[in-house]
């Protein structure tokens, strides 16, 4: 992940977008990617600023290593408004040297008042060879139960794994409030999504010219089971593919979801807004 990480850093930021009138959240993004810093350093501070310069005032900042997750607690204690979600990616937990410790460094930081999901993990079958799956599959259920034992939300990493994915959370009993990050189904599975109670979250790739079986799940969506997110720094939306993305980009996705679903855009980022408050608690 590291390399596909410092190339993205290089990219420049696409342009801001105009803001919204209601404030909304992004319920995915990985800041330290963006800013190459220290939680806490002023370039942090200016991704949040530009981000609420257009209405977006809350991030949800997401782990994928034991490492980078402890930099996603620090990032929310160190700046309001910024919860963090922990966990190992499903791409991190068949190669780490020491799954158990990572995996008990995971159990203690998902105690933290200001850890509210444990995420991203699930699966990962474009970048995981076949023999390291069980592995995966061993890490993602221990996720689960994770957060069904400290009552937070799922968040699920889901790439070339459907089915598997949405039998894991059968077989181990998926947590009350479970998240499929940058859904990346079709219609089809939205509609087993949506019958589960499954909170489905979309990012840039709707506004995707290659991404037709996004459009139409998105819109089968039940209001109170839709929430956006970057997944910053990658997926900047359209107009600005390939561009370094930030939670500034929250409005272009917003407003391209609103025009799929024949909806107002305020009424969708304020139920969107209230989503997050619900799933995750309050920001303040």
């Amino acid at each position: 992940m590291a390399d596909r990480h410092n190339r993205d850093i290089d990219r420049q930021p696409a342009p801001l977008p105009e803001p919204l009138n209601v404030k909304c959240v992004d319920a995915h993004a990985h800041i330290e990617i963006v800013t190459n810093t220290e939680p806490d350093a002023p370039e942090v501070g200016r991704v949040l600023e530009e981000a609420r310069s257009v209405g977006i005032d809350r991030i949800v900042q997401v782990g994928y290593s034991a490492e980078q997750s402890k930099w996603c607690v620090k990032m929310a204690e160190s700046w309001p408004n910024v919860l963090a979600a922990v966990a190992l990616h499903p791409n991190e937990a068949p190669v780490v040297a020491d799954l158990e410790a990572d995996l008990a460094i995971i159990e203690e930081l998902a105690k933290h008042p200001r850890v509210r999901a444990i995420g991203e993990t699930g699966l990962d079958y474009f970048r995981t060879e076949p023999a390291l799956q069980e592995r995966q599959k061993y890490s993602f259920r221990r996720h689960i139960a994770l957060a069904k034992s400290v009552d937070k939300a799922l968040v699920i990493h889901d790439r070339d794994a459907h089915r598997d994915v949405l039998d894991v959370l059968e077989s181990e009993g998926a947590p009350a409030k479970t998240i499929f990050h940058c859904y990346s189904g079709d219609a089809e599975m939205a509609r087993e999504c949506i019958e589960k109670g499954y909170i489905l979250s979309f990012a840039g790739t709707l506004t995707f010219k290659n991404a037709p079986a996004l459009r139409e799940a998105v819109k089968l969506v039940p209001l109170d089971q839709l929430l956006v997110e970057t997944d910053s720094p990658f997926l900047a939306p359209m107009p600005h593919r390939g561009a370094l993305n930030t939670p500034a980009q929250i409005p272009n996705i917003l407003r391209f979801m609103a025009e799929e679903r024949g909806e107002d855009l305020d009424l969708l980022a304020t139920a969107i807004s209230n989503n997050c408050e619900r799933l995750f608690g309050s920001f303040a």
